[in-house]
C-alpha cells in the first residue's frame, strides 16, 4: 500500500528550518578550508640562493661528549669553521666544551634548552626553551646565538614566528648525512654527492656513531668540488630576504 504524506506548516516550518542549518554549516566548513588553505606555511632556512660555492658543515650536540673533541681537531686541521646547535643541558653538562668550540671561532646556535618537540608545548614555554639556553650559552661565551635549530626538525608557523620575534634565525637543512643512523663515511659521503649544491646546510651530530672518523673524508670530497665550507652565519642573508616553498632563503 502507497503511503501518503500530508506537509503540513508545521512539517514545512521542520524541513525549511533543517535546510537552513545544513547550509549554514556548509557554508562554515566552507570558510574553515579556505582559511586554512589560505594560511601561509612559514619555513625555516633549508639552503641559501648562492652563485658562489659555499656550503655550512653543522653539529647538533643534546647528549653525550666522547667525541667532540676529535671533531673539533679535524676542523682545525683543515682549517674548516661549522656551526655547533647545542642543548641547554648539554651545555650545563659540558661548559669545558663549550668553550672550546667557540674559541676555535665556530658558530654556536640554539638547540632549545631541554630538547622537547618545540611544537606541543605553548607560546610561552617556547620562548623560555630559546631563551634559558641563549642565556647559559651567553654566560659562558659572552656570545649570544642568533641561531636556532628546532629539536627533530619539529616547527610550525607558531616556532618560526616565535624565532623570528627573539631577533633570530630558525635553521634547517638540506643535506641530511643521516650519522644519526650509522651510517659510514661512505653512505654519508653519498649523502653529499646527491644533495650539494651552492648554499647547502649540511646535518651532522657531536655524537654520531662514525661522524669522527667519516669528517676527513667528507671535507675532502666537499673541497674536491672547490667548495668553500663556512659557518651558517657566514651563508645566509640577514635581511631582505624571501624564503622560498621549499625553504631556499634568497635575497629579494
Amino acid at each position: 500500500m502507497m503511503k501518503i504524506f500530508i506537509l503540513t506548516r508545521k512539517r514545512l516550518a521542520l524541513l525549511c528550518s533543517a535546510f537552513l542549518v545544513a547550509i549554514a554549516a556548509a557554508i562554515c566548513s566552507y570558510d574553515v578550508l579556505v582559511s586554512k588553505a589560505s594560511e601561509e606555511k612559514k619555513l625555516p632556512i633549508y639552503s641559501v640562493e648562492r652563485e658562489e660555492k659555499l656550503i655550512s658543515l653543522s653539529f647538533d650536540a643534546a647528549w653525550g661528549n666522547e667525541q667532540t673533541q676529535s671533531l673539533l681537531d679535524t676542523l682545525k686541521e683543515f682549517e674548516v669553521k661549522s656551526t655547533f646547535f647545542l642543548v641547554g643541558m648539554w651545555v650545563d653538562k659540558y661548559p669545558e666544551s663549550v668553550k672550546a668550540i667557540a674559541q676555535a671561532g665556530h658558530d654556536i646556535g640554539n638547540h632549545s634548552d631541554t630538547h622537547p618537540h618545540m611544537t606541543k608545548i605553548d607560546d610561552e614555554k617556547m620562548v623560555k626553551q630559546i631563551e634559558d639556553c641563549n642565556e647559559k650559552i651567553q654566560k659562558i661565551t659572552g656570545i649570544r646565538p642568533t641561531l636556532f635549530r628546532a629539536p627533530y626538525g619539529d616547527y610550525n608557523n607558531k616556532l618560526v614566528e616565535t624565532v623570528s620575534k627573539l631577533g633570530m634565525f630558525c635553521i634547517q637543512w638540506n643535506i641530511d648525512s643521516l650519522d644519526w643512523k650509522g651510517l659510514d663515511e661512505k653512505n654519508m659521503i653519498k649523502k653529499f654527492e646527491k644533495k650539494i649544491k651552492p648554499g647547502s646546510i649540511a646535518l651532522l651530530h657531536n655524537g654520531g656513531k662514525h661522524t669522527p672518523e667519516a669528517l676527513p673524508g667528507i671535507i675532502k670530497f666537499i673541497k674536491s668540488k672547490d667548495y668553500k665550507i663556512v659557518p651558517i652565519s657566514e651563508i645566509i642573508y640577514k635581511d631582505n630576504f624571501t624564503i622560498e616553498h621549499d625553504g631556499q632563503q634568497s635575497l629579494n
